[in-house]
């Protein structure tokens, strides 16, 4: 037995799209933050650990780190505003987790590969970053929507 007022907050979409009522729009608004709260990880990390990386091995080893370091912080952070605040599902959490990484796995190994060329052959390794996102921006919303949080019609219902 559900209490009062539970199963109207479950049915409902989330406060972000009741304000835009637009998904699309929804998915713009945490993709601009996620993309902007990622960059400014990359950075960071590329101020550290990526500085430390080039002196103590080579500038593709620190692209590569600055890289990793900013994906597993920036894919968490996605998922929970994304799952929340954008598609609002329910259950199925590790499932969704998987297939949300999954759909970033085609990203980061695209960024894994152009960023350390784009680095090696004279790029500053943050605009390069800037460039590469507006690929990865592309791929993942089509991602999410039609693979990391879709829901059969009986999940939908339940």
């Amino acid at each position: 037995m559900t209490q009062a007022g539970e199963e109207d907050s479950d049915s409902r979409p989330g406060l972000l799209l009741r304000l835009v009522k637009d998904q699309r729009v929804a998915f713009l608004l945490v993709g601009g933050f996620n993309t902007a709260f990622g960059f400014v990880l990359f950075v960071a990390f590329d101020l550290t650990v990526g500085q430390w990386l080039d002196a103590t091995v080579n500038e593709t080893i620190g692209s590569l780190g600055t890289l990793f370091c900013a994906h597993v912080i920036g894919v968490l952070i996605a998922f929970v505003l994304y799952r929340r605040f954008v598609f609002v599902v329910h259950g199925h959490v590790l499932r969704d987790l998987a297939r949300f990484w999954s759909v970033y796995l085609v990203s980061i190994s695209i960024n894994a590969v152009v960023l350390p060329v784009l680095v090696n052959i004279g790029w500053n390794r943050i605009l390069a970053q800037l460039s590469i996102l507006v690929v990865t921006v592309a791929i993942s919303y089509f991602g999410h929507k039609r693979f990391s949080f879709r829901r059969t019609e009986k999940e939908e219902q339940s």
